[in-house]
């Protein structure tokens, strides 16, 4: 195998795996126990082995003999481990049970012997007393024989290419004995900055969305989340690399196979005549004051884009933004533009999955940038692919929860809500599946997002 090899832990739909892709790597094994997210990574990433379960039940002989790489030398292992548990002052964090998936992290790190490892998670595991447990993932590494490149940056998306703010905590690091990579520096200066710079104003709004066709001129846009269309505007440099224009646009990532006059990931939403003329009211960069649903500005950036909560607190969908030019809220494609994400790559077909899968992942630009960094320390790559890849069944895009359980042969996760029923004792494969799928509805919440 000529490209570097690497693993995805957490892998949700696969913004990382996409990233680390691009940047010249073959993501060879991928880790999720969300059976929706296990289906939308399996449709965009086909020849990715894919392991439909908790991390605290994986080896790394499984994730070799999955993958199909033996012996070989696997060159990163990368992930956002959920952590949701802070002890008192005198206990250390890393010891709670809560935090176990961040141990199997570092343990499988170790187990596969990998050269190097990239940790990201939420911006609030740098404040008060969550900074204490930050260390001691650090110390942790230390001991299994690894080097974190000190210190630790927190990375805005905007700037490396992504027309939204979203910043998210690295960790980078190398086994001793490897060099250990620097964390890569702004590509960009975001949009909406003020002041002078020697870098190039990033992608704004409207150079994301403007050539897309509108959603509100389908009426199959209704029922399904895809149509043909020929009514595609003329794209800025950044839509021609989310619509894959150009040899370069795929970057050292496979060049999929697809057709690039379908619209996809555009499920409309029906607004009323009334929140459509408070939407239009609503000057672009301010929230609108009933459903405090931000308006996008034009010639700025997004807002932070996130995923909605869990059922323990309502099973609601985090407010997409307004679209600066029409009286609605953008589409799952349109976030999936504000995100990075190319338009090959499709998400669930509804809105409220397809809008999770887009605010719980890594912008693929920032992922590419920091994969960047680690592949310039190794020997192979990056190379860009001759083979091209056909993405996976459609079918797997429209599989409800227990589907796409069924479909894996994993349980269907367990939320919160059952243990209100009188659920209280459950194996301890279904308590780590909701602590791990749960994490991503509220992290903001848990660790200060």
């Amino acid at each position: 195998m000529s490209r570097p090899i690497a693993v995805d832990l957490f892998a949700g739909a696969g913004g990382l795996s996409l990233g680390f892709e691009q940047a010249g790597f073959d993501v060879v094994a991928a880790a999720e126990i969300d059976p929706i997210h296990c289906a939308v990574h399996k449709f965009n990433f086909p020849n990715c082995a894919l392991l439909p379960h908790s991390v605290s039940r994986l080896t790394a002989a499984e994730i070799r003999k999955s993958a199909g790489i033996g012996h070989s030398r696997v060159d990163v292992v990368f992930g956002g481990a959920p952590c949701q548990g802070f002890s008192l002052i005198g206990h250390r964090a890393l010891d709670d049970p809560r935090n176990s998936l961040v141990r199997d992290f570092v343990r499988i790190v170790a187990e596969l012997n990998a050269s190097y490892f990239v940790f990201e998670n939420v911006k609030g595991l740098t404040i008060g007393r969550h900074r204490l447990f930050l260390e001691e993932i650090i110390e942790a590494l230390e001991k299994a024989g690894y080097r974190t490149r000190l210190p630790w940056q927190v990375l805005d998306a905007a700037d490396f290419g992504v027309p939204q703010h979203r910043e998210r905590l690295i960790l980078i690091g190398s086994k001793k004995g490897f060099p250990l990579p620097e964390y890569p520096s702004a590509v960009f200066q975001p949009a909406d900055a003020l002041g002078r710079s020697r870098l190039p104003v990033g992608p704004t709004c409207r150079d994301a969305l403007d050539d897309l066709p509108d959603a509100e001129r389908f009426d199959e846009l209704l029922r399904v989340d895809e149509v043909l269309s020929r009514d595609w505007g003329a794209p800025s440099d950044f839509a021609r690399q989310m619509r894959c224009i150009g040899r370069n646009s795929w970057h050292f990532g496979y060049v999929r196979n697809w057709n690039r006059q379908v619209l996809t990931s555009s499920l409309r939403t029906e607004h009323t005549s009334i929140s459509q003329r408070r939407f239009t009211q609503t000057t672009p960069g301010q929230v609108e004051p009933i459903s405090r649903f931000y308006k996008l500005c034009p010639n700025g950036l997004s807002n932070t884009l996130r995923a909605g909560t869990d059922s323990s607190r309502g099973a609601f969908t985090s407010p997409r933004p307004i679209h600066y030019a029409y009286p609605r809220c953008v589409t799952v494609r349109e976030m999936a533009r504000l995100h990075g994400f190319p338009d090959w790559f499709r998400f669930h077909s509804t809105k409220w999955h397809g809008a999770r899968q887009i605010g719980n992942s890594v912008p693929p630009p920032l992922g590419r940038a920091i994969a960047s960094q680690i592949i310039a320390h190794i020997d192979r790559g990056p190379e860009r692919p001759e083979a091209a890849i056909s993405l996976g069944d459609p079918r797997l895009l429209r599989m409800e929860m227990s589907e796409a359980a069924a479909y894996f042969g994993v349980p269907v996760p367990i939320g919160r809500r059952d243990r209100k029923n009188g659920l209280k004792k459950r194996k301890q494969h279904e308590i780590e599946a909701e602590q791990a799928i749960s994490f991503r509805f509220d992290e903001a919440l848990a660790v200060g997002y």
